[in-house]
């Protein structure tokens, strides 16, 4: 029991590769298995069909105040607690994620 079966580096790799993706394969059919036996699945809805009409609420919408959006921000700007706060401009964000995450960081790491 003291000598290895093998030396061969690619006969070890082979055995270890093959273990390795069994497991893989095993813990696949596993979670196969749950998704046909889980008991927490709900019967199956019938399907809604999307309307692709405006909400009444937002049709009836006049155009937004610009002025008092801007009171709104400034009014949660003072209610932070930031008394050394300037608001410079407003703009709307875009819808980039890239963008709204640097935004985010800076937001982060100069108010504290």
């Amino acid at each position: 029991m003291g000598h290895p079966v093998t030396t061969n580096p690619f006969i070890i790799m082979l055995i270890n590769m093959t273990v390795v993706f069994a497991v893989l394969i095993g813990l696949s059919l596993m979670i196969r298995l749950i998704h046909i036996v889980d008991p927490t699945k709900s019967a199956p809805k019938t399907a809604v069909q999307p309307t692709a009409s405006v909400p009444a609420a937002d049709a009836a919408a006049p155009a937004e105040d610009k002025n008092l959006t801007a009171a709104v921000i400034a009014a949660a700007v003072a209610a932070y607690g930031c008394s050394e706060a300037k608001i410079v401009a407003i703009r709307p964000a875009g819808s980039s994620v890239w963008t709204n995450t640097a935004r985010l960081t800076g937001i982060r790491n100069t108010v504290n």
